[in-house]
């Protein structure tokens, strides 16, 4: 019987995937393509507009600003591997994906939500070590610890998110192949599956503790010692200052660890209203990378000049 079962189940292998879009709205999705692609514009131009500025002013060459560009970086690469896909499903129809090709997918989501946390983790040391420990800051957070830090979150991301699609890519897929979803999500693939997920399972949820849950903890904890921190000192004007620096940082850890807390609990409620996990899904591929650079730009006095001075040069040149 087992012989037989294994017979079928690779006779009747799909091929390819196809990518339905948002559950219950397919005639209406096309109107949610003008807010997303507005939304991916914004983020390509803000971040490489902050990775110019960066690269242009030598007084941003500092590790905080060099954290930023590395978050500008890992938002323009999370907005990219799933944006063209999303628009061409909703306004060419392009809805197959073959195997590979929605493996890869996973692959890269998972990776670089992995690494925007990790940069994350990094920027929440670095503001760490610069209040609490200002004179031993230099001689701690160097361009060699920088790039360490860097590396290792590389390293760490693309390293231990490869099981995800390795694992996803020994399921079998015998009958049905439409994902109603917009983008390869994990877990929407393997509910496809006629074997047993059961690994597949425990791995996502083994990976979210290890990297998310972890660098959660760790930078709910330095900005803990943050705050305790800066209340003890005695000027106002240096509380004020510290907490300003801060503050842009928070707003987006908050936004993007809410959103990773709230997806499991949808995902749950998703056989209910199965458009609310998908839509959220997208929105924390999308927003973050097109909110961070706004809120660092809006925040960030250093930046601000930055931009001026970026602006005045372009101006400059494109006059002569």
């Amino acid at each position: 019987m087992g012989t037989k079962h294994t017979t079928n189940s690779s006779e009747f292998q799909v091929s390819e995937f196809i990518l339905l879009g948002f559950p219950g709205i397919h005639e209406f999705q096309i109107w949610l393509s003008l807010p997303m692609a507005l939304l991916y514009i914004i983020a390509l131009g803000a971040n490489f507009l902050i990775l110019i500025t960066i690269y242009l002013e030598p007084n941003l060459h500092q590790s905080m600003y060099q954290f930023l560009g590395i978050l500008a970086v890992v938002d323009i690469g999370l907005a990219t591997t799933s944006m063209p896909k999303i628009l061409a499903i909703l306004w060419f129809d392009a809805k197959t994906i073959s195997l590979p090709e929605c493996f890869a997918q996973i692959y890269a989501i998972h990776t670089f939500m992995c690494m925007e946390s990790g940069v994350f983790l990094c920027m929440a040391i670095d503001r760490y070590v610069a209040i609490c420990y200002p004179l031993q800051y230099p001689s701690i957070v160097t361009e060699a610890f920088v790039i360490k830090a860097t590396l290792s979150m590389m390293l760490r991301s693309g390293l231990l998110t490869i099981p995800v699609p390795v694992l996803a890519a020994q399921r079998q897929y015998c009958f049905r192949n439409e994902i109603d979803h917009c983008l390869c999500s994990n877990l929407g693939v393997i509910s496809l599956a006629c074997d047993d997920i059961t690994v597949n399972r425990n791995y996502q949820l083994t990976l979210a503790w290890l990297i998310l849950g972890i660098d959660m903890i760790l930078v709910c904890v330095s900005y803990a010692l943050i705050i305790r921190s800066v209340l003890r000192l005695n000027s106002t004007e240096a509380v004020s200052k510290a907490l300003s620096t801060c503050s842009s940082h928070l707003i987006l850890i908050m936004f993007y660890y809410t959103a990773i807390v709230i997806l499991p609990v949808t995902h749950l409620a998703g056989r209910r209203v199965p458009l609310i996990p998908v839509l959220l899904n997208v929105m924390h591929i999308v927003i973050p990378p097109s909110l961070n650079p706004m809120v660092y730009a809006l925040r960030t006095q250093e930046l601000k000049v930055g931009f001026q001075k970026v602006f005045d040069l372009s101006l400059y040149v494109s006059r002569k």
